[in-house]
């Protein structure tokens, strides 16, 4: 029971790989915070959890909004206690097609789902982490954060901000004992890749998807593996890199010197 005696919140929580991770950090012994916009599949992960005999709190909010995420923080602060682990996993997609074409506030809606999210629970969640100098933050971004992904701009571009965003916090909350990471859980059937799968722009624009080979898709179980194990501090000379679910993660912890002294597993142009 790595994690017994701590109080993590999972954002996306209701499905895919935030239900998968809410669980899996259930069962290390967390008390756990399922946070989601659906209301009824946020209570059935949380029903799950404490019929397994763990604790959990279902707490409805978008976390696009501040105003919302300080209430979840609060219920969740008020019911479990102070929040040690946050696994920002809300995010997605739905803004697919050229840039001239796509709706502009579906694009704008990609990016605060992926992005702005990870900012507000950071923001709203920080404050206690560093009084009580202890947290764990886990961010999940993509693979796609270091490629580009035409007809897919916002997705990419979102999640590549996610990991910038990631190593600057990192060096801020360095003196207070907090360790902030991101991770890649690889491809994965969600909502999202349901939508690019069978949506009128996903067939027309990222045909690619459909033509995957089976064995590229990865269990959602995988990623909550990765992240139950960065939340429990396997990984803490890491904090501020990019780890994806692919990777030896003992063998990147031996590395961790020569990792840091490289600066590599993060976002960087070389020259």
């Amino acid at each position: 029971m790595r994690l017994e005696g701590r109080v993590a919140l999972v954002t996306g929580g209701g499905r895919g790989i935030g239900r998968a991770t809410a669980i899996a950090l259930a069962e290390e012994g967390a008390s756990v915070a399922v946070i989601a916009r659906t209301t009824h599949e946020i209570e059935e992960v949380a029903g799950l959890i404490k019929d397994r005999g763990g604790k959990a709190l279902a707490s409805t909010a978008d976390v696009t909004e501040k105003t919302q995420v300080d209430t979840a923080v609060q219920q969740t602060s008020d019911q479990l206690g102070p929040i040690d682990i946050l696994v920002n996993n809300a995010g997605g997609g739905r803004a697919i097609g050229p840039v001239w074409e796509v709706d502009p506030d579906e694009w704008w809606a990609s990016v605060e789902i992926n992005l702005r999210s990870v900012f507000n629970c950071c923001h709203v969640i920080l404050p206690s982490m560093i009084k009580r100098g202890r947290g764990r933050i886990i961010n999940v971004s993509s693979g796609l954060a270091l490629n580009p992904l035409p007809h897919g701009s916002s997705y990419s571009a979102s999640k590549a901000a996610v990991l910038r965003f990631t190593d600057s916090l990192a060096l801020e909350v360095e003196p207070h004992g907090v360790q902030v990471f991101a991770m890649s859980p690889g491809t994965v059937r969600t909502a999202m890749t349901d939508y690019i799968l069978e949506s009128g722009p996903g067939r027309r624009w990222l045909p690619q998807m459909r033509q995957m080979p089976e064995s590229v898709w990865v269990p959602a179980e995988r990623g909550a593996g990765l992240i139950t194990a960065l939340a429990a501090g396997e990984a803490d000379a890491l904090s501020g890199r990019f780890i994806h679910v692919s990777d030896d993660l003992e063998d990147l912890v031996r590395r961790a010197d020569e990792i840091r002294a490289a600066d590599t597993l993060t976002l960087r142009l070389r020259r």
